[in-house]
């Protein structure tokens, strides 16, 4: 079964909250619009010391933006709409192979027996494809206008 490890599973939980903040900001955002590791880390209940190496990560990769000092934090270096599951997933677990014989670094010793290379490569290549087409702001869950709900009888529509 294909599966995405906890480090990749968390990154894009962070991103997805980076985006959302950058959308709505609240008191828990600097001026910066930057995020605390913390701030994301207790929003998902995420072990804080391993959110903290995986925003570093995507800090490295060019993904966030990071801000120092008391209001520093974490930000998206891009809009949300911009960036991919598939970079996402790739900054932090290296390239996506679902087989040990797709490699950057040639055959394996089945190369000249093996009939499957050829539709696994296929496979690896749909996928891939498929998480370079879903973006952060793909993950973002629409929010209620608070003004919406406080007109819900229908009798007003908010134009906006």
């Amino acid at each position: 079964m294909l599966r995405l490890t906890k480090k990749a599973d968390y990154g894009l939980m962070a991103l997805k909250y980076l985006a959302e903040q950058a959308q709505c900001p609240t008191s828990t955002q600097s001026i910066s619009g930057a995020a605390s590791a913390k701030a994301i880390a207790d929003a998902y209940h995420i072990p804080p010391q391993l959110l903290a190496k995986i925003l570093q990560t995507l800090a490295k990769a060019g993904l966030l933006v990071s801000h120092a000092g008391t209001n520093g934090g974490y930000a998206l270096a891009r809009p949300a709409h911009e960036i991919s599951a598939f970079e996402v997933i790739r900054a932090i677990d290296g390239p996506l192979f679902i087989t040990s014989c797709i490699t950057i670094h040639g055959t394996c010793d089945l190369a000249g027996h093996c009939t499957i290379k050829e539709p696994l490569r296929k496979v690896n290549d749909s996928i891939t494809g498929l998480l370079s087409e879903l973006h952060i702001s793909d993950l973002i869950e629409p929010t209620d206008h608070p003004l919406d709900n406080a007109l819900a009888g229908g009798l007003v529509t908010i134009a906006r």
